[in-house]
């Protein structure tokens, strides 16, 4: 059963930094493709930031660029976001996802809220 609990939910104050992760099991991490997606209130889901098996090379959205990096522990088959800078426009609650790039079957975690507030 695949599972993704993500941890690291907190509020915290405008330019302040703070790194969530999302701790995997009943797949075979190393051959998927791991992700964050966040979603605000009244708002689609959109993507932050992917980061693909082996050679971790990653891909922002463009709102995170240069703020937030992603990265993996195929060892302990987790995934990271760090997140710096933060603006009260990255509130939202953030998602971890798995997808599986032979067929793009996506799993998801419950979310993880991230409130940006001074």
């Amino acid at each position: 059963q695949v599972q993704l609990v993500e941890s690291g939910r907190g509020l915290v104050q405008p330019g302040g930094s703070l790194r969530l992760s999302c701790a995997a099991s009943g797949f075979t991490f190393n051959k998927y493709h791991m992700g964050w997606y966040r979603q605000a209130p009244g708002k689609e889901r959109e993507l932050v930031a992917k980061i693909i098996p082996i050679s971790s090379v990653a891909d922002y959205g463009e709102s995170v660029k240069g703020r937030f990096t992603i990265s993996r522990d195929n060892a302990k088959n987790t995934v990271y976001l760090q997140m710096n800078s933060l603006k009260p426009e990255d509130t939202a609650l953030y998602y971890c996802n798995a997808r599986r790039p032979w067929d793009s079957i996506n799993h998801w975690g419950q979310g993880t809220q991230v409130t940006v507030s001074s």
